[in-house]
């Protein structure tokens, strides 16, 4: 391996160095079991990011327009009340908020299953705590899907 190849190995990162090397890491959620494309296939970030922001948008716009009546300073603190009930409500009674549903995206359990309510509720605070859901893994699922034992699919 020459400089060239040894820098380039370090600036596109060890994922791309070992499948240079041939190593395997198949299509994210096939150690689940889940499909490569289409429906059931895990929800990729881009798409998962979209319903987050819809969500969170949709929430905003309640705590600020109907609740606080305008005030801005107190419509951020209701927003985050707002949006851990939906998560909570919603995910855990129909596996997805509105924002998912749109997109296209359910929240199940490893195993294909509905959440229940103690993970339903771990998940949704790791969310809001937000640094969890910026760390994945390389099935694309976030820290708060990881310890609750759940994944997003596409429907």
């Amino acid at each position: 391996m020459d400089n060239r190849q040894a820098i380039g190995s370090w600036l596109s990162g060890p994922r791309a160095a070992a499948e240079e090397m041939g190593v395997d890491f198949g299509h994210p959620g096939q150690r689940l079991g889940l499909p490569q494309e289409g429906s059931g296939s895990v929800a990729r970030f881009g798409r998962r990011l979209g319903a987050v922001a819809l969500d969170w948008v949709g929430c905003q716009l309640i705590a600020y327009g109907l609740i606080t009546g305008g005030d801005l300073t107190a419509a951020g603190n209701w927003t985050l009340a707002l949006f851990v009930s939906l998560s909570i409500l919603t995910v855990g009674t129909v596996g997805s908020t509105p924002g998912k549903r749109l997109l296209g995206l359910r929240v199940v359990s490893e195993n294909g299953g509905r959440l229940g309510i103690g993970r339903v509720i771990l998940r949704t605070l790791l969310l809001a705590v937000v640094i969890p859901a910026l760390i994945w893994d390389r099935d694309g699922r976030g820290l708060h899907d990881r310890l609750s034992r759940a994944v997003q699919v596409r429907i």
